[in-house]
């Protein structure tokens, strides 16, 4: 998303040249969820001088009722206008990060959590983390209360085109939709499964990023709804067919050189990008619960749907977890496989980066690559190949998050006692639910 620089006089003459008559200050919660406070246009002064207060306490992962005062500080730079608003007014929106009373970062705002992983970066000398999402997701069709049914809106495959793909005119409005609010679109296509689809859009730094993909899955749910149909960023809302998946491709900057290319190497890559590199590998099964946060994640996370289930990393095939895409020079990248979109973004950022710091910090060397298809070995040949799996399930992967010191020290204890508890009570609400699956292998068997 383009990078508007707006000093707070701008944004007051812009809401009134533009008849702004609402603004939301959204920030998100632990879970990934966009949460926002409304405020008449009266009260944006007050909002743009840090003044905001908020209950925290009735915010997931937030605060306890007796500390429940939060003040919301909005980044200028968000700014924006949504162009679908009608009526008496317009409505914009300000991103914000979360304050203590006192003036410090709250410590459960997944936003402050990057930026603070961010300026470790910065300690080490990298002025940036480029990161280019790729977030997918499936459209439903609505039934005549606008209630999602089970039904897909086509029957299209990868790169389909229209009749196949009859999700066309619906992602192509949105394409049109994020364009206007600053969006660079760099591809909009059909993925391998019926329904599913893919909105690429351009790098930018990391905080941006993620910015980036909430304002992104707020406008797809939109469109999506203006065309009668449902948009869910679910990692695998149907059987059988492949899920949705969130790569995140990303590099390391110092100022303008791009501190993954070495022209040198054989495979142009740093040494800076394979100490990375083998950082993310050692912690993948440590931030799973983060990039992967649900049950149904690792529905996803298995053999046979394209999905990475297995640590490891090549040039040339798509089986492992970490791809090196084949650009070099300042587009050199390391892409990561198992990213879901149903991830809070910035905290999943934060583990990546936490991950592949320490690999630097700690010069870790990085393992041979896996050139052939993972997919087709066997326990044996992965257990020779020293290929380890990732977490099987949400219970497993909350269990290698608490035992990962450099991930929960990423996250900070607030976020990780908090995050925990609430995806154990998820883990047993689905482990004691009776499901479908069961009464038909049991019912008339037993």
């Amino acid at each position: 998303m383009k990078t508007n620089r707006f000093s707070a006089e701008q944004i007051l003459r812009m809401a009134k040249e533009e008849n702004v008559r609402f603004v939301r200050l959204q920030f998100t919660d632990m879970l990934g969820t966009i949460k926002n406070v409304e405020i008449p246009v009266s009260q944006l002064p007050k909002a743009l001088d840090n003044k905001m207060m908020f209950d925290g306490s009735s915010i997931e992962g937030f605060v306890r009722i007796e500390e429940s005062d939060m003040y919301l500080y909005p980044e200028l730079d968000t700014w924006m206008i949504f162009p679908w608003t009608t009526g008496d007014g317009k409505v914009a929106r300000l991103i914000c990060d979360v304050y203590n009373p006192d003036g410090t970062p709250f410590a459960g705002d997944p936003r402050s959590v990057l930026k603070k992983v961010l300026k470790e970066a910065e300690q080490l000398g990298f002025t940036a983390m480029n990161v280019g999402p790729e977030p997918e997701f499936f459209l439903f069709k609505t039934d005549s209360n606008g209630e999602p049914t089970m039904e897909v809106n086509d029957k299209g495959g990868y790169f389909d085109l229209a009749p196949s793909d009859l999700g066309e005119n619906c992602r192509r409005d949105i394409v049109i939709t994020l364009e206007s609010m600053g969006f660079e679109i760099e591809a909009s296509h059909h993925e391998v499964a019926p329904g599913q689809h893919e909105i690429d859009f351009k790098y930018s730094n990391a905080v941006e990023a993620a910015d980036s993909i909430q304002t992104f899955k707020l406008v797809v749910k939109t469109i999506a709804r203006n065309h009668g149909l449902h948009a869910t960023f679910m990692p695998k809302p149907l059987y059988g067919i492949n899920g949705s998946g969130m790569h995140c491709h990303q590099s390391l900057f110092r100022g303008k050189e791009n501190a993954f290319y070495d022209a040198n190497d054989d495979l142009g890559l740093s040494l800076t990008a394979k100490q990375y590199l083998a950082g993310l590998l050692k912690h993948a099964r440590g931030f799973a619960a983060i990039t992967n946060p649900t049950v149904n994640s690792y529905k996803r996370l298995v053999p046979g749907y394209e999905a990475p289930c297995y640590v490891a990393w090549s040039a040339k095939n798509r089986s492992p977890l970490v791809r090196i895409p084949a650009s070099r020079g300042l587009s050199t990248r390391i892409e990561l496989r198992n990213p879901d979109p149903a991830a809070n973004p910035y905290l999943a950022l934060a583990v990546m980066l936490a991950a592949g710091l320490d690999g630097i910090k700690n010069n870790y060397t990085l393992c041979a690559p896996t050139n052939q298809n993972i997919y087709t070995m066997d326990d044996l040949e992965r257990k020779r190949h020293k290929i380890d799996s990732l977490p099987s399930s949400l219970k497993e992967a909350i269990e290698e998050l608490r035992a990962n010191e450099v991930i929960v020290s990423a996250l900070g204890d607030h976020i990780v006692s908090h995050f925990i508890e609430a995806k154990e009570i998820e883990w047993n609400l689905f482990r004691l639910q009776v499901h479908p699956w069961e009464r038909e292998q049991y019912m008339t068997a037993y």
